[in-house]
């Protein structure tokens, strides 16, 4: 049984996840890029970061730029890696900016190491 996307208990297997899984190994345009991201829905806005490319629960102090966007639309870019559904969420309003701008383009030129990826694979099983 998968956890829900987003809940506390989520955050905190991936951090599991994360730990055990070492030195990523992140990419140079990756390792320090710093995003922040609200992610909006019924039970409430939730706060998570994307920090060398992953996922953490809770904003960083510092970060350049923050997302917001609904959790569908979250679903679908973090845990789905739909790169469509990105660019439709943005050119529709879903995806709101603040900040620079360049570093969310970054992210999307960069490739996930390999672990980084495997990493993704462990997340993707363990969401319901």
């Amino acid at each position: 049984m998968g956890l829900k996307f987003m809940t506390d208990e989520w955050f905190a297997k991936i951090a599991e996840l994360t730990e055990a899984a070492g030195d990523l190994d992140p990419p140079a345009g990756l390792q320090d890029l710093i995003l922040n991201i609200t992610v909006t829905g019924d039970d409430g806005d939730r706060d998570m970061c994307m920090n060398a490319g992953n996922i953490e629960q809770g904003h960083k102090d510092g970060a350049p730029t923050t997302l917001t966007l609904p959790a569908d639309l979250a679903r679908r870019l973090f845990i789905e890696n739909d790169q469509s559904a990105g660019m439709q969420g943005f050119m529709s309003g879903q995806i709101k900016v603040e900040g620079d701008m360049s570093k969310l383009m970054a992210m999307q030129t960069v490739q996930a190491s390999e672990k980084q990826q495997a990493l993704q694979e462990q997340i993707v099983e363990i969401t319901e």
